[in-house]
């Protein structure tokens, strides 16, 4: 397929995009919802994973910058109402929630980004200043153990409990940061497989994931991350003989690319391209939006990493979204735009160009 066909095939997939993203905005709560079915369904009001997401989208098609105040105002106050006065965490109104670290490590990194970009900021200290953070962050040789015990038979399991675990760090002062960024930095050098440039177990997809996973905490820290040549031919490995039927299939491999950063011919480049376009048709929905999987919208993504028929140590409850119709989700969307800008980048054109119709995105009416 030619470069313009591609762009063009590419482009096609965001067609109603940004009506199903203003119908799930709730103008009352200040949040996003995770999909329709959640709006119309009670049970599942806005989330903070959601809304973070969304504002994800709304900076990657620069419109972000453009929302009328009193809607900044209304997202502010919704973050700010998801923070404990006593731990500094940030918490969704299900009580499960709290049960599965991942998401309460991401819900504090979503929730302080977000705010940070509202121009605002929590009302309360955060976890390591209310001496709230868990017990292994105490000292390096603690965070380590804590990370060797995690179990990586799920390369994309375990290895997102070790990165969104790194949260902490980044809320260190600098002098401390740097002892425990050494540990880290050498025991990950310790288990990456040196035949494949991938960490941990599981098909390829799943270590593929728990690789872009780890990228976060080097990317984050500036740290080199080793043996890309051999990441490289992994991905494409994977990307040619193994089957995407997770949107996050998709996503995964570009955004670890880009981060290699290694150069890429453009026989391989339009190839890449035009594998992820055919896998991401599969997830596209009649409501505009995009599902997370290709039969359905999971119904609670914190367990989705783990599919029917396998299974992984300890996994916490489901934390029930919406109600897993056959319908966007935020998670796939969000993801979506960011396949959409690495494909463009590959493709050799502008990724910052919003998708069409952004300057539409003001007269929905939802507002």
């Amino acid at each position: 397929m030619s470069e313009k066909a591609l762009l063009d095939e590419l482009e096609n997939q965001f067609e109603g995009f940004y009506s199903w993203l203003w119908n799930q905005y709730d103008k009352e709560s200040g949040g996003f919802y995770y999909a329709k079915s959640s709006r119309h369904t009670g049970g599942f009001p806005p989330d903070i994973e959601s809304t973070s997401q969304a504002i994800n989208i709304m900076v990657r098609n620069e419109f972000f910058s453009k929302l009328p105040q009193e809607m900044i105002k209304s997202i502010t106050r919704f973050y700010q109402a998801k923070q404990d006065p006593e731990s500094g965490y940030f918490y969704d109104e299900n009580p499960l929630m709290k049960q599965d670290e991942v998401m309460v490590h991401r819900a504090l990194s979503y929730a302080t980004g977000a705010l940070r970009r509202l121009g605002s900021q929590p009302l309360y200290p955060l976890p390591v200043e209310a001496k709230a953070a868990p017990a292994y962050t105490k000292s390096p040789e603690s965070y380590l153990e804590k990370w060797k015990s995690i179990d990586l038979s799920n390369s994309w399991r375990g290895c997102d409990l070790i990165a969104t675990s790194c949260v902490y760090i980044s809320l260190m002062e600098k002098n401390s940061r740097q002892k425990f960024l050494r540990e880290a930095e050498a025991y990950l050098a310790s288990i990456q497989n040196q035949k494949t440039g991938f960490w941990g177990e599981g098909s390829l997809y799943e270590q593929l994931s728990g690789t872009f996973k780890l990228h976060t905490f080097y990317s984050r820290h500036q740290i080199e991350m080793p043996n890309k040549e051999l990441i490289y031919q992994t991905v494409l490995e994977t990307l040619r003989h193994e089957e995407a039927f997770d949107m996050c299939y998709s996503r995964n491999p570009l955004d670890l690319l880009h981060y290699i950063r290694l150069p890429i011919s453009k026989e391989e480049r339009l190839e890449i391209v035009e594998i992820t376009v055919n896998n991401i048709r599969q997830f596209k929905r009649d409501d505009g939006g995009f599902s997370r999987e290709r039969h359905a919208s999971p119904p609670a993504p914190n367990v989705a990493q783990v599919k029917p028929g396998h299974d992984y140590p300890n996994m916490p409850p489901a934390v029930n979204l919406g109600r897993g119709l056959v319908e966007g989700d935020m998670n796939a969307s969000t993801q979506a735009t960011l396949i959409r800008m690495r494909c463009r980048e590959l493709l050799g054109e502008d990724p910052t160009v919003p998708v069409k119709g952004a300057a539409q995105f003001f007269g929905e009416g939802t507002i």
